[in-house]
């Protein structure tokens, strides 16, 4: 029983777990203290690709999965986008992953994080305002539909740009870039 409990306890990286927290922690509390999507975006976006650098692709997918159920249940995103969320969810993923294999695959690291964040980025843009798009036209009418699919067109490529650049003076100063 003790080897069970040194063993078990050798594997558990503490100050992993204290990171996710805090970092999963941020990312479902702001969306209920901040409801302007300019400060929320970009610092959401850029806790995505903290916890890629920090923490690893599987945390980084976890996380992206929690900002959009919590910023629907603060009130950041109007309950007719609730059908929306599963296409945010997966844009988010979307920017991670390409963020992750642009720069493992990259001769240079702080370009390879550059051109990851704007592809990513783009690819964000593009799945989630073609997404939304559709959805909002089949689902909603007029009026609201446009204005659905002007709140996910152009402001997630700023928002995730901004946190690409907010996370980059992050990760320098923690040397892991």
């Amino acid at each position: 029983m003790q080897y069970f409990k040194t063993g078990a306890l050798t594997r558990v990286d503490s100050v992993a777990i204290a990171q996710f927290l805090v970092l999963a922690g941020v990312a479902t509390g702001l969306p209920f203290f901040f409801h302007f999507q300019w400060a929320t975006g970009p610092i959401v976006n850029a806790l995505l690709i903290i916890a890629l650098f920090l923490l690893g692709i599987r945390s980084a997918f976890l996380l992206c999965l929690i900002p959009s159920l919590m910023a629907l249940a603060g009130g950041l995103l109007p309950p007719v986008l609730a059908p929306v969320v599963p296409f945010i969810m997966i844009s988010n993923v979307i920017f991670v992953f390409t963020i992750d294999y642009l720069y493992r695959n990259a001769k240079n690291p702080v370009q390879g994080f550059w051109f990851g964040m704007g592809i990513g980025a783009g690819l964000k843009y593009l799945f989630l305002y073609f997404n939304t798009s559709l959805m909002s036209h089949l689902v909603l009418k007029g009026e609201l539909a446009s204005k659905v699919a002007m709140m996910m067109s152009w402001s997630q490529l700023a928002t995730a740009a901004a946190g690409g650049v907010i996370a980059f003076a992050i990760l320098k100063s923690l040397k892991r870039i």
